[in-house]
C-alpha cells in the first residue's frame, strides 16, 4: 500500500465527488480511488472536513446527505440558477406535497390514513410520482383487513432535501410554507393544511 499527502487526498475526494452521479460514501472512497493508498478511517474524516471548510464561502458546497457526500450549489441561489432551466424546473402541486408531508411526519402509513387526515381521496397520479421519483416507497403491510400498503420516505427523499436522516425534517409548518411557494409556482390555490388538520369537508383532490 503506498502512502499519500493530505494535498494529493484532498484531491482525490475532491475529483471523485465532483464526477460521481450520485451521493458518494466514505467506504465507497475507500474501495474505489483510495484502494491503492493507505488511508485511516481518521485522515479521510479530516480531509472531508477540510473540504467542506474550504468551500464554506464559496456558490457550491460540500455536504453530507444520507447516500453520502455530493457538492452542490448554495440554497439561497436558487431563485437565479433556476434561470438556467426554466422549462425543467420542477412543479409540485400542493396535493402532492400535502401528501409527501404527512408520509414524512407519520410514516409509516396507509393511503387510507392519508385520505381519512386530509378529508380528500389521493389521487393515484400522486402516488406514482412519488414512487417514480423514488421519494416514497412501500415499506410493508398494515395487519388490517385488505392488509393496505404503508409507505414511507426513502434515503433518495433525504438527499433531494440535503438531509442525512429524518432527525433532520422541519417542523411541519416549515414544510408546509414548501408546499405553498411550490403550489403558488404551479397556478395551484387549494389551501395547505398543518400536519394535524382534519379536513373532513373536502371532497375532491386537485389535478397534480
Amino acid at each position: 500500500m503506498n502512502k499519500i499527502d493530505t494535498v494529493r487526498l484532498k484531491q482525490l475526494i475532491e475529483a471523485s465527488i465532483f464526477v460521481a452521479d450520485k451521493p458518494v460514501t466514505p467506504k465507497k472512497l475507500k474501495e474505489t480511488v483510495l484502494a491503492d493508498f493507505t488511508v485511516s478511517s481518521v485522515q479521510l474524516t479530516n480531509a472531508l472536513s477540510e473540504l467542506e471548510s474550504d468551500y464554506a464561502h464559496r456558490g457550491i458546497e460540500l455536504v453530507k446527505v444520507a447516500s453520502g457526500y455530493r457538492f452542490q450549489s448554495l440554497n439561497s441561489l436558487s431563485p437565479w440558477l433556476q434561470k438556467l432551466w426554466p422549462e425543467n424546473a420542477p412543479r409540485y402541486s400542493r396535493a402532492l406535497l400535502e401528501t409527501l408531508a404527512l408520509i414524512a411526519y407519520r410514516q409509516p402509513i396507509t393511503r387510507g390514513e392519508i385520505e381519512q387526515i386530509r378529508g380528500v381521496a389521493v389521487s393515484s397520479n400522486i402516488i406514482k410520482t412519488l414512487t417514480e421519483r423514488e421519494w416514497v416507497t412501500i415499506v410493508g403491510h398494515k395487519e388490517v383487513a385488505g392488509r393496505p400498503a404503508l409507505y414511507a420516505t426513502t434515503p433518495a427523499f433525504l438527499d433531494y432535501f440535503s438531509l442525512t436522516s429524518l432527525s433532520e425534517l422541519p417542523s411541519a409548518d416549515a414544510f408546509a410554507s414548501l408546499a405553498i411557494k411550490s403550489a403558488d409556482m404551479s397556478g395551484e390555490k387549494k389551501e395547505v393544511p398543518s400536519e394535524t388538520t382534519d379536513r373532513t369537508n373536502d371532497k375532491t383532490e386537485p389535478e397534480t
